[in-house]
């Protein structure tokens, strides 16, 4: 499966932990992220990341694109509702394409896991179809 990893700034920590966590599902998988985002998961976990620009230069847009042409299966998008600032990048684009194109999409901590869970256990194969 095709995992996109996109996080706010506030929320970059909690992503490497994730990723640290989850590292050997993750490694079964081919990832995709954001700029920063992406180096920081490679540098705490040693996974091989596919990293797009940072989300802030068009990042988030290059992830949108590759939901559009269906090259991604998950989505795993740490937003920080609280505190974005104009420079991070949006979600609700990411979180509508989503939508339109049925990609599994986790916002916080707690969906992520459950996500994360569901594909170790085989529960996203559906997704094949779409392929």
């Amino acid at each position: 499966m095709n995992i996109a990893l996109i996080a706010h700034d506030a929320k970059k920590k909690l992503m490497q932990n994730f990723c640290i966590a989850y590292r050997g599902i993750l490694s079964r998988n081919d990832l995709f992220a954001t700029g920063t985002t992406g180096r920081l998961i490679e540098e705490v976990t040693n996974l091989s990341v596919h990293k797009f620009l940072a989300g802030h230069l068009g990042g988030e847009q290059q992830i949108g694109a590759a939901i559009e042409h269906n090259e991604i299966d998950l989505v795993i998008f740490l937003r920080d509702p609280l505190t974005q600032k104009s420079h991070e990048p949006d979600v609700s684009n990411v979180m509508r394409l989503c939508d339109v194109h049925n990609i599994p999409l986790a916002t916080n901590l707690a969906s992520a896991e459950l996500l994360i869970k569901s594909l170790d256990r085989g529960d996203l194969e559906w997704r094949e179809m779409y392929k």
